[in-house]
């Protein structure tokens, strides 16, 4: 398994992000924190239907994201933002608030929505030729 230098695309460095695909990314990123406690709300909310609607949501925006930027980075982003919006929801305050409960349906919610985070991320789509007549395989 020898690397093919002749100009394949695997040869290519790689480039810096361009600043459109960066402020794409922060937006994402922002973005999936407002989803995370968005979900975090509805999830306790309307508990059966609530939870599947925060789960829903959350999966269209991380394969939304990998979709329009075109590269896995887009899912990484929104569900980074997600997941340290969630996470900080959990933190106990000084006061002995917090939003999650210890029920079923928030350890539902934080253990799925990571599971679409890295299943949205993992099938998110590769480099492929644009051309709609290249064909794959030789």
């Amino acid at each position: 398994m020898g690397t093919d230098n002749g100009g394949s695309l695997l040869a290519q460095p790689l480039r810096p992000p361009s600043p459109g695909r960066i402020a794409a990314c922060v937006g994402l990123f922002v973005l999936g924190a407002v989803v995370g406690v968005a979900g975090a709300l509805v999830q306790g909310g309307w508990f059966p239907g609530g939870l599947l609607l925060a789960l829903v949501g959350a999966a269209g925006l991380f394969s939304g994201g990998a979709r329009a930027l075109g590269s896995r980075s887009g899912a990484v982003a929104p569900a980074a933002g997600w997941m340290i919006a969630v996470i900080l929801l959990t933190v106990t305050r000084p006061e002995g608030d917090f939003l999650f409960g210890a029920g079923v349906g928030s350890y539902l919610f934080l253990l799925g929505g990571m599971a679409l985070a890295v299943i949205c991320a993992t099938l998110g789509s590769g480099r492929q030729p644009g051309a709609p007549d290249v064909r794959l395989g030789k």
